[in-house]
C-alpha cells in the first residue's frame, strides 16, 4: 500500500496515457452513421455558412433534443481550428475532465487502492471508452461527473458557484439527451433527504442562464412546431413504461451491465475478425471462440454486479427515505447518492416511450460502478495486483477488438476522410 502512495501519480499518468491512445483510435475508425451526422451537418453549417441550427439530434419516439448545445460543440472547434479532429478532442477533453472530476471525489473517501481500481474501472472501461464517438450520448459523462462533484461540494456548506455549477449540469445534459431526467431527480432526492446545502441564488442564476440559451430554440418551436414530435407516429406516450413492465426491468438489467464486463452487444458480438485472415473456417472458430469468452465473463462480472448491489441495499437499508437519520460517513453519502441515481433511472423508465438500449441511460455509468469499489474493498489488500493484470489485459483486448472489428468502429474506416467527402457533399465550402 504505501509503494501504490507513492507510486500512484505516475501509474495514474501512464494508465491515463494508454486511455487516450484507445480513445484516439476509436475516433479515428469511427463509421459515420446518422447520429453523427446530424451533429456535423449542425456544427458545420453553423461554422461554415453561420447557419445555426437551434436544436439537437432525434430523439427516439419523441422530437428532437432540445437547445442549440450540439451545434456549439461542434462548430466552435471547428471555427476555432478547422479540422475534423477538433469536435473529437473537445470530446475527449470533457472525458478527461470527467475521470478528474470523479477522482477528486473518490480520493477523498477510499483509499489508494480502491481509487485505482476506480480509475481502471473507469477510465479504461469498454462501456466508456467505445464511446468516443460524436453522437449526443457521448457528452453525458462530463455533466454526470459534474453532477456528482458539485453535490458533493455542499454537504456541508451552501457554495453559489457549486449550486450554479451544479444547475448548469443539469440544464446542459438536457440539451445533448433527454436522460437528463435522471440527474434532475437525483438532485430532487438528495434535497429531500437533506444532503446538500442549496444555495438558492445560485440555482436562480443556473436556471437564468439555461433559461437564456433555450431561448433560440424557443423561437424556432415557434416557427416549426414538427421538431417537438417524431416523424413517425409510435403510439407511444409519456408514462407508457408505467404500464409495462419489461421497460422498467430492463432499465435495471442494465444497471447491473454497467458495474459488469457484460458490455454493448455492438461491441461484444459483431466481431466477424474478417481483418485478420481470409479463411472462412477460421474466421469461424475464432468468432465463436471470442464469444464464448466475452460472454462468460460477462455472465460471470454481471453476478458480481448483483453481489456489490445487494451489499450495498444491505448497507443503507432503512436510511433510504429516512430523512432524520444521520449519515454516518462520506462513503454512506455517496452510497446513498447512488440510491438517488436508481431513483432516477426507476421514474426514466416509467415516464419513457420507449424501451431503453444501453445508450439512452449511459449517464449513470459512473454511479453504476461505485457499489462495486465498495465491495472490492476487503479484497484488494489480497488480489489488488491480480485484478489489476487480469482487467488491464482483458479491457485492452476488448478496446482492440471494438476499435477495430464491431457494429460502430471498422479498422478500414478513416474518420477524418469520411468527415471530409461528407461536409463537401452536404455542407460545402466555407464562405
Amino acid at each position: 500500500m504505501v509503494y501504490l502512495e507513492k507510486r500512484f501519480t505516475t501509474i495514474q499518468m501512464v494508465l491515463l496515457v494508454v486511455g487516450l491512445a484507445l480513445s484516439l483510435f476509436y475516433a479515428s475508425h469511427q463509421i459515420l452513421t446518422g447520429d453523427q451526422t446530424q451533429m456535423l451537418y449542425k456544427g458545420y453549417m453553423a461554422a461554415y455558412k453561420d447557419v445555426w441550427i437551434n436544436y439537437g439530434n432525434s430523439a427516439s419516439a419523441v422530437g428532437k433534443v432540445p437547445g442549440s448545445m450540439i451545434t456549439y460543440v461542434v462548430a466552435l472547434p471547428v471555427m476555432l481550428f478547422n479540422s475534423p479532429w477538433s469536435p473529437m478532442l473537445f470530446l475527449i477533453l470533457l472525458h478527461v475532465a470527467s475521470y478528474f472530476l470523479l477522482d477528486s471525489v473518490i480520493k477523498k473517501i477510499f483509499t489508494t487502492d480502491i481509487r485505482l481500481v476506480f480509475l481502471i474501472l473507469y477510465w479504461l472501461n469498454p462501456w466508456f471508452v467505445f464511446e468516443n464517438i460524436l453522437y449526443n450520448p457521448s457528452y453525458l459523462f462530463f455533466f454526470a461527473s459534474l453532477h456528482l462533484y458539485t453535490a458533493y461540494k455542499q454537504q456541508t456548506q451552501s457554495s453559489f458557484l457549486y449550486s450554479f455549477l451544479h444547475v448548469l449540469s443539469i440544464g446542459l445534459a438536457l440539451q445533448f439527451h433527454y436522460s437528463w431526467i435522471i440527474l434532475a431527480f437525483i438532485s430532487l432526492y438528495l434535497m429531500y433527504k437533506k444532503m446538500v446545502k442549496v444555495h438558492w441564488f445560485g440555482v436562480m442564476a443556473g436556471i437564468l442562464v439555461i433559461g437564456i440559451s433555450l431561448v433560440p430554440y424557443l423561437q424556432e418551436v415557434m416557427h416549426n412546431s414538427a421538431i417537438v414530435h417524431h416523424e413517425d407516429d409510435t403510439g407511444r406516450y409519456i408514462g407508457w413504461g408505467g404500464v409495462h413492465v419489461y421497460p422498467v426491468v430492463k432499465s435495471f438489467l442494465y444497471w447491473l451491465r454497467y458495474g459488469s464486463f457484460f458490455f454493448p452487444n455492438k461491441l461484444m458480438t459483431s466481431a466477424n475478425f474478417d481483418w485478420l485472415t481470409t479463411s472462412h473456417l477460421v474466421q469461424i472458430v475464432l468468432t465463436y471462440a471470442y464469444k464464448a469468452i466475452v460472454i462468460t465473463v460477462g455472465a460471470f462480472t454481471v453476478y458480481i454486479s448483483y453481489k456489490a448491489n445487494r451489499l450495498f441495499y444491505k448497507r443503507l437499508k432503512g436510511k433510504y427515505f429516512a430523512r432524520e437519520l444521520a449519515i454516518a460517513s462520506q462513503e454512506e453519502w455517496l452510497l446513498l447518492y447512488v440510491f438517488g441515481a436508481m431513483v432516477g433511472v426507476f421514474v426514466s423508465s416509467v415516464l419513457s416511450p420507449i424501451i431503453f438500449s444501453y445508450w439512452h441511460l449511459i449517464i449513470v455509468f459512473p454511479f453504476a460502478i461505485i457499489p462495486l469499489l465498495v465491495y472490492a474493498k476487503p479484497y484488494m489488500k489480497k488480489y489488488l495486483k491480480s485484478f489489476v493484470l487480469f482487467t488491464l489485459v482483458y479491457f485492452l483486448m476488448i478496446n482492440l477488438m471494438g476499435a477495430i472489428d464491431s457494429r460502430k468502429y471498422d479498422l478500414h474506416v478513416n474518420y477524418v476522410q469520411d468527415v471530409k467527402q461528407y461536409i463537401a457533399k452536404s455542407v460545402g465550402t466555407p464562405e
